[in-house]
Order: structure tokens, then C-alpha cells, then sequence
């Protein structure tokens, strides 16, 4: 794990210089020491970042450690940073693979069990309480769109509330992939007008077709489809097995922070130290 902490910490000081990333030099703990120790937080505390200081503080990787209320005062103000990073790391990853193949699809995370959603302080609105129909079970809370390489490498997202049908959540998405690029997805995010928008940059948005759809598919491309999904399921379920059994945060836009983590945590540890 430490020499693990070590390699993080070069890779996202490294990549923080890369994108011209400014701070105060007199500043004790570097933002590349606070990512870092929020994102060994991610990849082996479940998002714990209490024992995670704790460790980064023990082993004295980061002897001049803060405290816990000056050190989430500090995370919270570089979160916008975490999404630079993914979508950073996600556009390196893009242009070193030789590969077109990219995989779509959405999973829930609830902020709190159905049953206590009337006390429920992080949200408090009906556009949350979502369906996920492949799990037949409603939830509350939002949906990750999540975009990987045909390697299950995570390399674009975007977050919405729980109700919005994945299909309207694709325009969140940047699609930043080169021309030629497939993009696989299920049924779910079948949308003749897009494909053919996508088309137009020569990218093909390859979404699984249900009995009564206009545009079938020929047997061979329908297993293809299939195939590749099995891909991102997997990820997905590596993303989830990070999490703990209820994510804890004492307001919304630490939630949010949190799933970033377990997103660019997954995403480094999958790409680079695997």
C-alpha cells in the first residue's frame, strides 16, 4: 500500500503540473498530498478520509498532516479539481490506446435506504427517486454515466438525478472520442437522432435493440453488443466494490466528491497500477 501511496502521489503531482494547476507555495500540504490521500481514502477505506489521514500521518508519507476539519475544508475546495483530473486522465488514455471501442452505461447510487427518504438531509426533491429497471428496485439518489474503454478503463462520466432516463443524460456526456470511435451501449440509450448526429462526427453509437425497434440488428452485431457490455458491467462492479455499505456525508456536495474519488481512484488504479 505505500509504495502504492508513493506512485499516486508522483503521478498526481505530475499531472497537476501538466494542467497548469496554481496553489499558494507557502502552504505546508501540497492539493497533490490532499488528492492523494482522499483517493487511498477511495481505493482502500471505502472513502474513510479520517483513516486515511490516519495512515498517510502513520507511516509518515505525509508527516506535516492537517487536521481533519482544515484538510476537508481543503479537498472541498479543490473538488472541482477531481473531475479535471478524470477527464484529463480519460483524454491521455484516449490518445496513447490504439483501440475505438468505448462502452455506456448508468448505475445508481442511493443516498439513503427508501425507508428513511423522508429524512433524508442531503436531498430533498422527487427528481432523485429513480428506477433502475436491470435491478428492478427504486432508489434515491443519483445515476453515473459512465463511459470505459473496451479494457474497462473509465475515461468520461457525467452525474444526474436519479428520474432522468439514461437516454436524456446522453447529452451530458462529452464524447470526446476520436473519429471512427464505437460506442456501445443498451437498449436504454436507443435514440435514432442522436446515432445519426453522432454519425455525422463519425462516431457510431452502437445501442442494443429491443424486439419492436425500427433499426434491428443482424445476429452477429447483437452478440457484439452483448460482448462488449459484459465489459463496463465489470468495471461497474469494481467501482461498487470500492464503496462502503452506506457512503457517508454531511452534505450533498461531499457525496458528490466522494463518488469522484471512487471514480478517479478506480480509473488510476485500473489504468497505470494494475
Amino acid at each position: 500500500m505505500i509504495e502504492k501511496s508513493i506512485a499516486i502521489y508522483s503521478f498526481i503531482d505530475t499531472l497537476l503540473k501538466y494542467l497548469h494547476h496554481q496553489e499558494d507555495k507557502k502552504r505546508k500540504l501540497s492539493d497533490a498530498e490532499v488528492l492523494t490521500t482522499a483517493i487511498i481514502s477511495a481505493l482502500y477505506f471505502g472513502g474513510h478520509l479520517d483513516k486515511a489521514r490516519s495512515f498517510m500521518h502513520s507511516t509518515k508519507l505525509i508527516p506535516n498532516m492537517l487536521d481533519k476539519s482544515r484538510y476537508n475544508r481543503r479537498l472541498h475546495a479543490i473538488g472541482e479539481e477531481i473531475t479535471s483530473l478524470f477527464l484529463g486522465i480519460g483524454t491521455l488514455i484516449k490518445q496513447v490506446a490504439t483501440c475505438k471501442d468505448f462502452v455506456l452505461d448508468s448505475f445508481p447510487v442511493p443516498v439513503c435506504d427508501n425507508i428513511r427518504i423522508s429524512r433524508c438531509k442531503l436531498l430533498q426533491s422527487e427528481a432523485y427517486r429513480g428506477y433502475k429497471a436491470s435491478m428492478r428496485r427504486y432508489f434515491y439518489g443519483i445515476k453515473v454515466q459512465l463511459i470505459t474503454t473496451d479494457c474497462g478503463i473509465p475515461v468520461e462520466f457525467s452525474i444526474v438525478a436519479g428520474s432522468q432516463a439514461d437516454v436524456k443524460g446522453l447529452h451530458q456526456l462529452p464524447f470526446s472520442m476520436p473519429a471512427g470511435s464505437a460506442l456501445y451501449a443498451d437498449s436504454a440509450y436507443t435514440n435514432y437522432h442522436l446515432e445519426d448526429m453522432l454519425a455525422d462526427d463519425r462516431i457510431k453509437l452502437y445501442s442494443q435493440r429491443k424486439s419492436n425497434a425500427h433499426r434491428k440488428d443482424t445476429p452477429s452485431l447483437a452478440y457484439l453488443k452483448e460482448r462488449m457490455r459484459k465489459v463496463i458491467e465489470t468495471s461497474i462492479s469494481g467501482i461498487k466494490g470500492l464503496f462502503l455499505r452506506k457512503i457517508h456525508a454531511v452534505t450533498f456536495q461531499g457525496f458528490l466528491i466522494k463518488i469522484l474519488l471512487f471514480l478517479l481512484a478506480f480509473q488510476i488504479n485500473k489504468a497505470f497500477l494494475n
